[in-house]
């Protein structure tokens, strides 16, 4: 083991590049741990087309955001032929992409909140102020990019006039926006490990939502429960649909399913094939609770690790 060389890809392009960094040399200081060699790969500062150039056995995708979690990167992986950890390219563009993931949780019967799509090229909002009604959507509404993580871009609009200042501002940097229906309740967050859920954590945020300072600020204060503070049918019944969500997707390694817990209810929000792994993060924390150290958990994403999928 000790002459393996894992490649950790970091950084990148995207607006969660920081995260990236943070989740990067967290599992740095685990894979020394494990014994293995360790060089990194900064996608800003070079291109993806040099990875093969470093000569390591493995690639530790420590990527957040566009082109990280989105199959781009992915794709370069599998070009190398050097077997990478976390999900595979079609997993991960779709898992990204909210409107065909939307779609696959629909078409597996999982619950999601009702939407809208907004592609700007298309996008009147005299004709869109119609279709909220014939939709029968209910304010608040949230608005959101299709491809981002993080939370970022998020906006909880309470009227007509929030969510259409909301969309032309978004517009300016998207082309595609997702209009839902914003759900109450619980925010449940599930982790999954090689297809077997580890566990179920509820987030109680002092802000508005679980939005990006809720999850990367310790000044945020948001509440961890873990586990989640819901009955053990229920705990059971969560963890049941992070898997069967992680299986239809067909994701690999690691994975985070975000839910809304009312009226008895789950709803799904969106799953993570690249979920942070910083101090604050949830996977190691729910991994932790579960008796899997961070290390550990580090090790069991390396051990995955593959081509083709």
């Amino acid at each position: 083991m000790a002459k393996k060389k894992v490649l950790v890809v970091l950084g990148g392009n995207s607006r969660e590049r920081e995260i990236s960094i943070k989740t990067g040399k967290a599992c740095i200081l685990a894979i020394k741990g494990l014994g293995y060699k360790v060089e990194t790969f900064d996608p800003k500062k070079k291109s993806f087309f040099d990875i093969k150039k470093n000569n390591s056995n493995i690639i530790f995708n420590a990527l957040h955001g566009e082109e990280g979690e989105d199959g781009h990167a992915q794709s370069f992986f599998e070009y190398s032929k050097i077997p990478y950890t976390h999900s595979g390219v079609i997993s991960s563009m779709n898992a990204m992409n909210k409107l065909i993931s939307k779609k696959i949780f629909i078409k597996n019967k999982i619950r999601t909140p009702l939407y809208y799509v907004i592609k700007k090229k298309d996008y009147i909002f005299s004709k869109f102020e119609k279709i909220i009604k014939i939709k029968k959507f209910k304010y608040p509404l949230v608005v959101k990019p299709n491809n981002e993580g993080s939370s970022i871009g998020v906006k909880i609009c309470e009227n007509l006039k929030s969510l259409k200042k909301n969309i032309d501002v978004l517009l300016k940097t998207y082309d595609i926006l997702i209009v839902e229906n914003f759900i109450g309740g619980q925010e449940v967050q599930v982790a999954v490990l090689n297809g077997k859920a580890l566990g179920a954590i509820e987030l109680k945020p002092k802000r508005k939502f679980y939005d990006y300072k809720a999850k990367y600020l310790k000044s945020a204060n948001t509440d961890h429960i873990m586990p989640a503070n819901i009955s053990k049918k229920k705990y059971s019944e969560v963890l049941r649909i992070a898997e069967k969500t992680h299986k239809v997707l067909g994701c690999r390694g690691v994975s985070r399913s975000d839910f809304k817990f009312i009226n008895n209810i789950f709803y799904l929000l969106e799953i993570n094939t690249q979920p942070g792994m910083t101090d604050l993060s949830l996977v190691p924390e729910i991994a932790n609770y579960k008796k899997i150290s961070f290390k550990k958990l580090v090790q069991k994403l390396i051990l995955d690790a593959s081509l083709n999928k």
